[in-house]
C-alpha cells in the first residue's frame, strides 16, 4: 500500500524559502533508468489521508500520457536529469567535456592546495561523518535547503558493510573544505550528500573534489552511471556526458483549498521565472547569486 508524507511546498526564491504549505502526498519517484527510458508511472492508489502525488523526475515527453483523472496538475520544476556514463572511461568522459570546462578543472586542481581522502568500509565510515557532518553544517544546502549529511552514522556504515556506499573528502591540511557522499544502486551511483565550505568558495573545492571522484569510479570499472539526481546546476552541466528532460509534477485532490493553492504556487512560480529571464538579459546572474545565498 502507498504511504503519504508530508512534503513542504516551498515557494522559493533561489535557494531562499518566503513560505510554505504542506500537504500529505505519495512520492512517486522515477529512477534514472527509468527516465532515460521514458518511463510513464502507473500511480499507486491514493491513501485516504494523502492530498495527492508528487512525481519525480517525469520524463517531459511522457508527461501527457500519465493518467490523473480529475486531479490538479502542476509542474514545480523543470530541469535535465544529468549523468556521466561510466562505461566511457576517464579519458573518452574528460574530452568530451567543453575546453573551458577542462582547462577550468586543470586551473583549479592546480590552485587549491588540497589533498583527497578516500572512504568505503565501516571503519573509514567512523572517520569520514565527524569531518563531514562538521562541515555540513556550514553549507548553504544544510542551512537554506536542509539538505546535508544526516546525523546517521549508523545508517552509513551499514551501507559499508553491504559495499553500498562511497565517500570522499577534500583536505586543506587537517581541515576539511568539500565532501561527497554517494550511495550505490544496482550499477548506479548516486549523487546524495555534498558540499564545501563557503570560506574557500573561489577555489571551487567542490569541482575538484568532483573530478577526482569521477577518476576513482571510472577506475573502479564496477558501475555503468554516475547519476547527478533532480535538479540543475552549472556544475552537473559542465560535467554530465548527457542528461533528460524531466519535470517535477504534483497532482492534488481538486478541494477549494488546493485549487487556491494550486494558484498562489503557479503565480509566484511564473513571477520568479520572469525575474529568472531579466536578471538573465541584464547580465547579473552571478549578483543574484550572491543575494540569494548572502
Amino acid at each position: 500500500m502507498s504511504v503519504a508524507q508530508p512534503v513542504a511546498l516551498r515557494f522559493m526564491i533561489g535557494a531562499r524559502t518566503l513560505a510554505s504549505a504542506r500537504r500529505r502526498l505519495v512520492r512517486v519517484p522515477l529512477t534514472l533508468a527509468e527516465a532515460r527510458q521514458g518511463a510513464c508511472p502507473a500511480l499507486p492508489p491514493l491513501p485516504p489521508d494523502a492530498q495527492g502525488y508528487l512525481v519525480t523526475s517525469l520524463p517531459d515527453a511522457a508527461r501527457a500520457a500519465l493518467r490523473h483523472a480529475g486531479m490538479l496538475a502542476l509542474v514545480r520544476q523543470r530541469y535535465t536529469r544529468f549523468h556521466v556514463d561510466l562505461s566511457l572511461g576517464f579519458d573518452a568522459w574528460f574530452a568530451g567535456l567543453s575546453a573551458n570546462t577542462r582547462q577550468g578543472l586543470r586551473r583549479k586542481a592546480r590552485r587549491i592546495a588540497a589533498q583527497v581522502q578516500r572512504f568505503r568500509t565501516p571503519e573509514e565510515m567512523a572517520v569520514f561523518h565527524p569531518l563531514a557532518r562538521t562541515l555540513s553544517a556550514r553549507t548553504y544546502q544544510e542551512r537554506l535547503l536542509g539538505a546535508g549529511l544526516p546525523d546517521d552514522l549508523a545508517g552509513l556504515q551499514r551501507l559499508a558493510a553491504a559495499d553500498a556506499v562511497r565517500a570522499w573528502l577534500l583536505m586543506m591540511g587537517d581541515r576539511p573544505v568539500a565532501y561527497l557522499c554517494c550511495p550505490l544502486v544496482g550499477d548506479t551511483v548516486l549523487y546524495a550528500h555534498v558540499g564545501h565550505d563557503p570560506e574557500v568558495a573561489a577555489h571551487a573545492p567542490g569541482s575538484v573534489l568532483q573530478l577526482e571522484a569521477l577518476r576513482d569510479l571510472f577506475a573502479e570499472g564496477r558501475f555503468a552511471w554516475f547519476d547527478f539526481t533532480e535538479g540543475e546546476g552549472q556544475h552537473k552541466r559542465q560535467m554530465a556526458s548527457g542528461g533528460v528532460a524531466c519535470v517535477d509534477l504534483m497532482l492534488l485532490r481538486p478541494t477549494l483549498a488546493n485549487r487556491a493553492l494550486i494558484a498562489a504556487l503557479a503565480g509566484f512560480d511564473g513571477t520568479v521565472a520572469a525575474g529568472k529571464r531579466a536578471v538573465t538579459a541584464l547580465g547579473a546572474e552571478r549578483l543574484a547569486r550572491r543575494l540569494r545565498r548572502g
